[in-house]
């Protein structure tokens, strides 16, 4: 028996199988403990995927959720992940199109247990899926060029205004576009939305304040230039019936206890900077 061989084989054997492990333990975040479901089961609770809350996004939204290398980071998975740590799982982001979270599509099919996205509370998205209690407030803003001139909506009689499909700040854009002549341009995504801003394919872009005013800050040549009173709050999505109003119901209850115990705040201050309104 050539014995130095073996034990190099061996020693490979063990390397590989500890980066199978590390591989797989990063493949989805949360400070969960073990990935069983034993509490959510207590809970009267069913997961699609035993051992994880799987959260469905559409993304990049930051800084409520986008990619950190693998990793998806951001303001609204903190929230969630509270409710992983409580069922004492672990959390998977699964990123598809933002209308299946929204129209409830993505909890019938058993693609995840609860939806994240910035997601403005309407009536006709609480006919379609069950929604946690507010958040947070929201409002649409304008993004243009600094040395564009723009102001206001009125200054973009014959150009064109960029919205990202299937959000609310599309319908505010729509529903404004014949008074003040301008073109209404969709965009699949956040990220597409500002570029075709900065490359100026698009002379603005209407979208949340929460996201635009991250992108200014990186951004010096771009500018907030108009803000609109939409009076939008977010909350979260689940399933309808089932377990659905189950994970409202605990979210619910988790996001009371961290604007008691300060936990919210902290939370609001590690991704805005500075403490939410009281």
């Amino acid at each position: 028996m050539n014995i130095v061989p073996t034990l190099r084989k061996r020693r490979a054997q063990a390397v590989a199988s500890v980066a199978v492990l590390a591989l797989a333990l990063t493949a989805c975040g949360g400070s969960g403990s073990s990935g069983s479901d034993d509490k959510a089961k207590a809970a009267g609770i069913t997961l699609v995927k035993p051992g994880k809350l799987t959260i469905c996004t559409h993304l990049p939204y930051k800084p409520f959720q986008y990619k950190d290398g693998t990793k998806v980071v951001g303001f609204d998975v903190d929230l969630l992940d509270l409710v992983a740590q409580d069922l004492g799982v672990q959390y998977d982001v699964v990123n598809i199109e933002w209308a299946q979270v929204t129209s409830g599509a993505a909890f019938q099919a058993k693609k995840c247990d609860m939806g994240m996205g910035a997601m403005t509370i309407t009536p006709a998205r609480q006919a379609a899926i069950s929604i946690t209690d507010p958040y947070m407030d929201a409002t649409q803003v304008l993004l243009a060029k600094k040395d564009s001139g723009i102001k206001s909506l009125a200054d973009l009689r014959g150009k064109k205004l960029g919205a990202q499909a299937d959000t609310t700040g599309k319908t505010y854009a729509d529903k404004n576009a014949q008074a003040n002549g301008y073109t209404v341009i969709p965009f699949n995504d956040l990220a597409l939305q500002e570029n075709n801003v900065k490359s100026g394919r698009v002379d603005a872009a209407i979208n949340d304040n929460g996201v635009l005013y991250d992108y200014v800050k990186d951004n010096q040549d771009m500018a907030v230039v108009a803000e609109f009173n939409t009076g939008e709050q977010y909350g979260f999505g689940a399933l309808k019936d089932g377990s659905g109003p189950k994970l409202v119901a605990k979210f619910n209850e988790l996001l009371k206890k961290a604007k008691t115990d300060g936990k919210y705040t902290e939370i609001y201050k590690k991704w805005f900077g500075v403490e939410p309104k009281k």
